[in-house]
Formats: C-alpha cells, structure tokens, sequence
C-alpha cells in the first residue's frame, strides 16, 4: 500500500513505524491476550503504559521535577475553561496574546469567568505575524498571560517567547509541541491537543508547575479541578487508553530519531524546501505569514486567484497529496508538516508547486 501525502492539519500524520508496531501489537498487548483498548485502566498492564508515557515526555522535553503531567480529555477547547477556572484569581486579571482563532477563542471562554485583557494582538494584519515582546502588556494584576505558540490557520509562530519574571506564562502548544527544543520551565502551564505531533485525537496533555496545582478550589466541579487529576495519576476516571498507548509509541519514536532537537533539525529542512518554493516563484505563490514569523508546521500561501487555486487542489489531489485546502479565514492552501511528515513529502510537493506554477503560467500565456 502507498501512504498518502498526508498535510491534514489535524488529525494529522502519525509516524508509519508507530502504527506498524502498533498493528503488531493490536491482538495481543504485552501477552495479555487483549488489545489495548480492552484492558482495565486500573490494571498493572495498562498502567506501566501509562507511567513509560509521562517518563518519556519528562526524557525527551527535560520537563523539571517541579511540575506534574497529565492526560486529560476535551482537547485544548477544554483547557481555554480549565485555565481560567484554576488559574484566574479573585481580583487579578487574565492577559491574552492574540495570534489567531485558537486564541481568540481562548479568550472568549476566560471572558465568561473572570476578567480579561488583550495584551497585544496581530489582528489588525489578518494575524500574518507575531508580535514582539515589547508590545506585550501587563500589569502587577495578572494571575497569567497566554499564548498560543504556534497558529495552524494563519501560519505564523513564536520563535522565542515573552520573559515572564513572577507571572505565570500559560501556552497552547497543540500544533508545534516536540517540534522544536524548549525550556518548560519558562513556563507556569503548557497545554496541547495530541493530535497533531503527540498522538492521535483522544487525549490532551497538561504540563503544570506544582505550584499552580491550588488545593483550595473546592468550589470547582471535580473533573475541572487540576488538582483531582494529579492526586489520581490522570486515573480519577476511565482515560482514553489507546490515545495514551500510541502517544508512548510516539514519544519511543522521537526518541529513537535523536530527540527534539534532532526533530527541530529535520523540521527546519522541511519548512524551507516548501517556503523556497514559494520565495522563488515570482509571486505566482505568496505566503500569509510574514518572514520573520513564518511557522515550521504550517505553511499558507495563496496563488493568483480562485481559478488557479481550485486547479492547483484539484490537481494535487489527484497527484496524491491530503489536506492542502486553505481556512476560510485566508483561503488559498495549507500545508501542515508536522514531525511525522517526512522531509520527502515536502520534497514532492515544492516539486509540485513549481510544475503546477510553470504548466498553468504557460496555459494563461497561450490563451
């Protein structure tokens, strides 16, 4: 069978040699004679899985012993509440980056319990690019700021991120967690969505320092207090248990590719070949995103007009390419590349790109 060239934003790829051994594995988990999926949660089988996961994750991203990990459900729309809930003190304020929708609707939900503040915001420019940390705002009444670091339907990413000294740094870090080195312990809370560099759909990964872990919420509904999770190991009730498997598969890959810096490496590679592909079409291609905030998961570009968008798709659908479509918000096309997707792929489809670019320039020239 050949494998498709998959750009989905998300779900999106996952690593062939993850599904292999997990197809190896479907039937009979660990000689326990079940699939994953039919095991207990509470079972000694299941929870070695779940202790390798978070022992990885504390390996390859150098997460510091003063924070807890947790596999959560509701995907990071769940945690836009969460947040808040935990973190949003009586009094103090939540301050909000704006770099795109995850963000907007970040805000939107933080705005339903407490009060709020945009910090700054690139919406003015259809959010083509990330503002710089001088234009971050905030006062001594913050309890945090929040970032979406990277932004799947604008194309645009922080390459360094705001110096926070005594308030809580708190990141959506769905579309480009493990895709490049960072230091956790900048900081106060990380969360991401698996499914696009962690895993599959299912199961959301919360890193939060144990000082933000507040004992005193009693008030909150027990499933939405950050504190049930951690004193229960992310056991308090059923998790999804094949989420969490594959996602230890994912993390025994990266590791095995030499970690996240070899990752970043590759990633770097990736983006360039199609970014050049663009760059030197002679405006046939342009890019949303502006240069300098340009993302390494999530390419957008637009071509000419609707017609040459429409051919392009089409064209590149029937040449074997996934998931190229381009949100309504920019149109045009997207190409999502996250860590499963190989360097090759993204070789195939600047190839593409300037075939389709030369073949459609001749045809308008002729007619």
């Amino acid at each position: 069978m050949k494998r498709a060239l998959n750009f989905n934003a998300g779900p999106a790829a996952l690593p062939a040699a993850v599904l292999e051994k997990a197809q190896k594995e479907w039937l009979n988990i660990e000689d326990t004679g079940m699939s994953v999926m039919e095991l207990s949660h509470r079972s000694q089988t299941f929870e070695n899985i779940h202790n390798k996961a978070i022992s990885l994750l504390k390996e390859v991203m150098e997460i510091p012993d003063n924070y807890e990990i947790l596999f959560l459900q509701g995907g990071a729309s769940l945690q836009f509440s969460m947040v808040p809930m935990n973190l949003l003190k009586q009094g103090k304020k939540a301050y909000y980056v704006l770099t795109g929708s995850w963000s907007e609707k970040a805000l939107k939900e933080a705005e339903k319990l407490g009060d709020t503040v945009v910090s700054a915001s690139a919406k003015d420019s259809n959010y083509t690019y990330i503002p710089s940390a001088e234009e971050i705002a905030f006062e001594e009444d913050a309890s945090y700021v929040h970032i979406t670091t990277n932004n799947t339907i604008f194309g645009t990413q922080w390459s360094s991120y705001p110096e926070l000294k005594d308030v809580p740094l708190v990141a959506d870090m769905s579309s480009d967690i493990l895709s490049k080195k960072i230091d956790v312990s900048k900081f106060g809370l990380i969360y991401a969505g698996a499914q696009k560099n962690l895993g599959p759909s299912g199961v959301t990964l919360v890193i939060i320092r144990k000082d933000l872990v507040n004992s005193s919420l009693t008030n909150l509904p027990t499933m939405l207090n950050y504190e049930t999770h951690v004193k229960n190991n992310s056991l308090y009730n059923t998790p999804p248990t094949l989420a969490i498997y594959l996602l230890s598969l994912v993390l025994e890959w990266v590791k095995e590719q030499g970690g996240v810096e070899a990752l970043q490496e590759i990633n770097s590679a990736k983006a360039k070949v199609i970014y050049d592909a663009i760059d030197n079409s002679e405006g046939f291609y342009k890019g949303h995103a502006e240069p300098a905030s340009r993302s390494h998961m999530n390419v957008t570009f637009t071509l000419p007009d609707e017609a040459s968008t429409k051919q392009f798709l089409e064209e590149a659908k029937q040449a074997g390419f996934v998931g190229l479509n381009g949100h309504r918000s920019v149109g045009g096309c997207r190409a999502s590349i996250y860590n499963a997707v190989p360097l090759s792929h993204c070789e195939e489809l600047a190839g593409f790109m300037k075939k389709f670019k030369e073949s459609y320039s001749a045809t308008a020239v002729k007619e």
